[in-house]
């Protein structure tokens, strides 16, 4: 199984950035995704998720209204659009999979990608 995910760069405040998440080795309509993001010294923290069965997501209260998770089955493939872009959304960001259950913390995920670089600065 693997998780490759793209998409991260530089950016100013106010951008948009769109991570994608390409899965193989598995069918990713059959796991939920959630989106982390961690900084340097700070532990990994929760951004998105999104359910298995009925695409149920939920946000983190720091970037909801401003980020989407989605996924395309058909690509194998998750996304996390992110819009308004401040400097506290400079992290690495990560996707993940879990089988079973919905969201939850990081502990509870089975896959995961080796992240990508968002940096927001003027």
């Amino acid at each position: 199984v693997q998780l490759q995910a793209s998409g991260g760069g530089l950016v100013r405040p106010g951008s948009s950035l769109r991570l994608s998440c390409v899965v193989s080795g598995l069918q990713l309509e059959a796991y939920s995704i959630g989106w982390f993001r961690q900084a340097p010294g700070e532990d990994r923290e929760g951004v998105a998720c999104m359910g298995r069965v009925d695409d149920t997501t939920f946000y983190a209260n720091s970037v909801k209204g401003r980020f989407t998770i989605s996924r395309d089955n058909a690509k194998n493939t998750a996304y996390l659009q992110m819009n308004d872009l401040r400097p506290e959304d400079t992290h690495i960001y990560y996707c993940a999979v879990r089988y079973t259950g919905y969201c939850g913390g990081p502990e509870n995920y089975e896959y995961w990608g080796q992240g990508t670089q968002v940096t927001v600065s003027s």
